[in-house]
Parts: structure tokens; C-alpha cells; sequence
């Protein structure tokens, strides 16, 4: 058998891989290490270190909500190359400023300054990545053609981030204790100028992903620009559907995500120190459904592959919240995790089809900002209603006992497979997702799936 010398054929794809690869690494480290340090120095013993960790989840989050929408204007106006070489030298020379700042001792500065240039930081890098990953969306879709390709560069997406973030951690506590916080911070910074190389080597020819952008004198303002974007995917049933899909399949993660250390000690009996391996597991299935998700999408289709994965991931998430034994519950959460994974990538070619290039900055902003809100929501509700709303909660039906958190696991399964169905009659085949293209202007163009 003979080895491919490039990922899915594509030397240029897999030399943007690569910089991404070590990116993720470097952000994996590099938020990793900043929760560590924030938490075991800067507010060693103090009673607020809770809160002082939580502001860097919020200055990601903010960044994700009120950059990322409007960022997808701007996306679709600039050169996608030029816009991600710009914002890997914001993230690599802000993290550099850090750095150096950091070789300061720590008692030389108010812990609040620290924590002010720690949640400017976190909020510019999330800010710049917002314009990042709609311009990598779009150089890699003019990359790859055909459903399978395509659902296994988004496959091949999801693993590396996924082994980022099973080999970036353990690498930030051995950097952080032994050599310090700023080669810590280093690492990232080199890993930012190591996908900048990366970029500028990826043969774009100018124009060829922003051909269809108007000149400075035709833009109709960026206000307009942006109802516009929101516009066309309201007006798309087939991507409101694909939205609606994906934030339903947030259900059983986001559940997961919050409850999923109380079901191990509670309903698994297993003490805290196993739960890493319900982590493991998970890290190892969203790789294993992430390889394969191209395969099966160029067997069944990526359509097919969506409402299946919903049903088979409802069914093994209903079973998962049954589990009371700690190796039983390992394989069934695995399983669980690959049609998840497998689905998420399956999307990625139905959301290209069904959007126009020069929509598709406007939409990603749009589909991943609310994906993540849905993703926070869930694991706000789940948390609610395991520790108040169903606090108290028991039952038996048919010789079989529930609790609070099985419950909420077993109801969540039960949304996803519902959701499975409908997805089954409401995506429209390939032919109905693909844009029609005109001579109209972008504003007048079909708006998605009759």
C-alpha cells in the first residue's frame, strides 16, 4: 500500500494542518497553564481564586459572542489569507508581550493587574480567532472539493484538536513547576509563528477565495452587510435545521460535560480519581469518530450519516445512563462519542453546500457563536436541574430505578434520537442543499433549501 505524501491528496491542506496542529498544542498549553498558574500562585489561598479562574472562561466566551458574529462581515470582504497570516501575528506577538512580562516577579505587580493582562489577553487571542477560523473555513473549502473529502478534512479537524488537547495538559503542569510560567507562554508564542510559516506557504492565488467580494464602492455598510448574512441563513431552512440539529446534539454533551463526575461516584460507585478515564474515553472516541467520519460519509452520504448518528448517539446515551459499573460505562461513553464526533463532521459539508462563498465568513459566525451559547446553556440547565430542579427526584418504573442525574442523561438521549427523526425528513438531499447560482446580486440570491 502506498502512503499518500499529503493529507486527502493535498499538500497545501496539509501544510495548513500542520501550523494548526502545533497552534492547538501551543493553546492547549497555553490556556491550560494559565488556569494552573492563576489558581496555585496568583490566588494561592485566596478565597476569590474560584472566581479569579472563572474570568478566563468568561473573557473566552465574551470574546465568542460579541466579536464572532460581526467578524464574519469583515472575513468576507478581506483576503482569507492575508486575514489569517494578520491575526497569527496579533495572537503570537500579544502572547510574546506576556511573556515577557511574566519574567517579572509576581509580587511586583497587584494580583488585579495580573489578572487584567491574563483576561486582555485571553479576550484579544479569542477575538483574533474569530477572524481566524471563518478565513481557514473558507481557504479549505476552496481547498477540497466533494462531500467526502471534506467531511474528512473536518474529521481530521476534529482529531487533531482533540489529541491537542490530550497531549497539551500534560505537557503545561511539567512546564509550568519546573521550568516556569514564561517558557510556558513561550511555547505558545513560537507555536503562532510556526502556523504563520505554515500559512505563508499555502498556495492561495490572489482573489481566488474572495472573488466574489464586491469592490470598497459596491459594499452596502457593514451593518447591511450583517443583516444580510443573518438574513440568508434565517431564510435557509436547510441551515436553520443544521443549527437546530447541532444545538440539540449539545444536549447530551453539555449534560455530560457538567453531571458526568457526579454520575461516575454516584450512580457508578467509582471513586474521583477514576474519573480521568470517562476523559480518556471521551478524547479517544472523538478521534476515532473524527478518522472515520470520511469514510462513512463517502459510503452512506453525509445526510445520512447526520440523522443516523443522532438516533445510534440518543440510543447509547439512554444506555450510558443506565450503566452502574465503571468498565461497562468506559465502552458504552466511548461509543457514545464517535457518532457524535461522526456527526459533527458530517455537517461540515452539508453547511458548505448549502452556503455561497461569498457567505461564507457571515455564516460560520453565526453558526459557531450560537453552538457555543447552546453548549454553555445545556451545561447551566443540566447543572440546575441536577442540584435544585430535580435535586430530590426518584422513581422506579417497571423494577427499574432513576435518579436525578440518570434521568437528565436518559431524557437528553431521548431529545437526541427525536432530534435523529426529524432530521431524517427534514435535511433535503445533496442536489436540494447545493446554492443555485445566478446572475443576481448576493442579497437576491436563493436563500437555502425550498
Amino acid at each position: 500500500m502506498r502512503l499518500r505524501p499529503a493529507l486527502i491528496g493535498n499538500p497545501d491542506y496539509t501544510r495548513l494542518w500542520f501550523g494548526q496542529a502545533v497552534s492547538s498544542v501551543g493553546d492547549a498549553v497555553f490556556s491550560t497553564t494559565l488556569v494552573l498558574w492563576v489558581a496555585t500562585v496568583l490566588a494561592e489561598g485566596r478565597s476569590w481564586g474560584p472566581q479569579a479562574v472563572s474570568g478566563v472562561v468568561l473573557a473566552t466566551s465574551a470574546a465568542v459572542f460579541f466579536v464572532g458574529p460581526l467578524a464574519g462581515v469583515f472575513v468576507d470582504r478581506w483576503d482569507k489569507r492575508r486575514t489569517m497570516l494578520g491575526t497569527e501575528v496579533l495572537r503570537g506577538g500579544l502572547v510574546a508581550a506576556l511573556t515577557a512580562v511574566s519574567f517579572l516577579p509576581v509580587e511586583d505587580l497587584p494580583a488585579g493587574v495580573w489578572l487584567a493582562l491574563i483576561y486582555l489577553t485571553v479576550l484579544v487571542l479569542n477575538a483574533a480567532g474569530q477572524f481566524f477560523t471563518p478565513a481557514r473555513f473558507a481557504v479549505i473549502a476552496d481547498m477540497i472539493t466533494g462531500d467526502a473529502d471534506r467531511a474528512r478534512a473536518a474529521g481530521i479537524a476534529q482529531a487533531t484538536a482533540q489529541t491537542a488537547w490530550i497531549v497539551g495538559p500534560p505537557l503545561a503542569a511539567p512546564l509550568l513547576f519546573t521550568v516556569g510560567l514564561q517558557w510556558a507562554l513561550l511555547f505558545n508564542a513560537l507555536s503562532y509563528l510556526v502556523s504563520y510559516l505554515a500559512i505563508r506557504t499555502v498556495d492561495v492565488r490572489p482573489g481566488k477565495t474572495a472573488a466574489s467580494s464586491p469592490t470598497k464602492a459596491e459594499r452596502p455598510g457593514l451593518v447591511k452587510e450583517f443583516r444580510a448574512g443573518v438574513g440568508f441563513f434565517v431564510r435557509s431552512r436547510f441551515l436553520v435545521a443544521l443549527l437546530l440539529l447541532t444545538v440539540i446534539g449539545q444536549l447530551g454533551v453539555g449534560a455530560l460535560s457538567t453531571l458526568n463526575v457526579f454520575f461516575a461516584t454516584g450512580n457508578l460507585h467509582a471513586s474521583a480519581q477514576l474519573y480521568g478515564y470517562l476523559g480518556m474515553a471521551t478524547g479517544i472516541g472523538g478521534i476515532a469518530g473524527a478518522l472515520v467520519a470520511g469514510r462513512v460519509v463517502e459510503w452512506i452520504g453525509a445526510k445520512r450519516t447526520t440523522w443516523i448518528g443522532l438516533l445510534v448517539a440518543g440510543v447509547l446515551l439512554v444506555l450510558y445512563s443506565r450503566q452502574t459499573g465503571f468498565p461497562g460505562a468506559v465502552t458504552v461513553l466511548f461509543l457514545f462519542i464517535v457518532p457524535i464526533t461522526m456527526l459533527n463532521t458530517a455537517m461540515a459539508p452539508l453547511l458548505l453546500a448549502a452556503t455561497p462563498q461569498e457567505f461564507r465568513g457571515r455564516v460560520v459566525a453565526v453558526f459557531y457563536p450560537v453552538t457555543r451559547l447552546s453548549s454553555m446553556l445545556t451545561a447551566v440547565l443540566a447543572g440546575w436541574l441536577a442540584g435544585s430542579g430535580l435535586r430530590d427526584f426518584a422513581g422506579s418504573v417497571g423494577g427499574v430505578r432513576f435518579g436525578p442525574i440518570d434521568t437528565i442523561f436518559a431524557v437528553s438521549g431521548l431529545v437526541v434520537v427525536l432530534a435523529g427523526v426529524y432530521a431524517r425528513f427534514a435535511l433535503p438531499g445533496p442536489a436540494a442543499a447545493e446554492p443555485i447560482a445566478d446572475d443576481r446580486p448576493a442579497e437576491a440570491a436563493p436563500k437555502g433549501a425550498p
